[in-house]
């Protein structure tokens, strides 16, 4: 399915998504962009979909190729002071913040944000697999993300962060049984390891 690249011709759009939510450790991150109007790429779809290697393939491409773009990035620190939802938010808020153009109209993935700076914003559910530039804010953000979490498996090399990027699997779960938590653990998720 080809995903529709304008909600509406009368506005500058930014598309807005984060990553993280669900994981035990690391931060949150969000990504806004704006497409530049001639973008063109067939391969952009919800990072879910695509492989490590085409998502860091497509990278580039965006990010050369739109007319603005933003990543930003929340601490579990700041996770566990505010909760994982409105983190989320403000990291979408932060990603807005940051973008060299002013958006007039905001897409986001999901159901839930809060105003931002009076720009008319629309929750789209499953926004990743239907419009293009949330989906090419998915693959900003989720890229972003990986790489840190990598280079976090470098200092925690017993989570096994390079493969599961701070999501609960086996091994991430019994390795906060055997070690315990980080500070890149969210201490407000239940952490299983006592």
């Amino acid at each position: 399915m080809e995903l529709i690249k304008n909600w509406s011709n009368l506005y500058i759009e930014a598309g807005c998504d984060e990553v993280g939510r669900g994981c035990l450790s690391g931060p949150v991150v969000a990504a806004a962009v704006i497409l530049d109007d001639d973008f063109k790429q067939n391969l952009v779809n919800d990072s879910k979909k695509l492989t490590f290697k085409t998502r860091m393939e497509l990278d580039h491409y965006i990010k050369d190729n739109v007319k603005s773009y933003a990543i930003a990035e929340l601490p579990p620190s700041f996770i566990d002071e505010h909760n994982i939802l409105n983190a989320s938010i403000h990291a979408m808020h932060r990603a807005l913040d940051k973008l060299s153009i002013t958006p007039e109209l905001i897409l986001v993935d999901g159901n839930k944000f809060h105003p931002y700076n009076y720009i008319p914003h629309q929750c789209i559910i499953k926004g990743d697999s239907k419009v293009l530039s949330i989906a090419a804010a998915s693959i900003l953000a989720k890229n972003y993300r990986d790489k840190l979490m990598i280079q976090l498996h470098e200092e925690h090399p017993e989570y096994g962060w390079d493969t599961n990027f701070g999501y609960a699997t086996k091994k991430h779960q019994e390795a906060l049984i055997k070690y315990g938590p980080t500070v890149h653990h969210r201490q407000s998720f239940r952490l299983k390891y006592d």
